[in-house]
């Protein structure tokens, strides 16, 4: 199964600060990639990450490159919450492209 990995660097987890966050998030998902045996992947060869961080710019990669995915991995569906609300039709249109959207807790 291949998929796309979501870490949110703006939310704080139990309080931590954004560094420590960012790795629990980042151990997590690892942890639930190698575990499902999932293989990661990346729209955009001059991205600095092996994931995304701005949903923005993957809806942006999902549309140029057309690509329908396995599945979008995230921490927890709070990772996710802000851009939900604040932008709902595009959540719809990036949720498309995914058969799934697994959470790691």
């Amino acid at each position: 199964m291949k998929g796309i990995y979501f870490i949110n660097e703006q939310i704080h987890i139990n309080d931590l600060s954004r560094d420590e966050s960012i790795e629990i998030q980042k151990q997590a998902l690892l942890n639930y990639i190698q575990e499902k045996g999932m293989e990661p992947i990346k729209l955009n060869p001059y991205q600095l990450n092996p994931h995304y961080s701005i949903p923005h710019a993957l809806l942006y990669d999902l549309r140029r490159h057309k690509r329908q995915v396995d599945c979008l991995l995230m921490y927890s569906n709070e990772s996710i919450e802000d851009f939900v609300v604040t932008y709902p039709a595009r959540w719809l249109i990036l949720k498309s492209y995914f058969d799934r959207i697994l959470t790691a807790v």
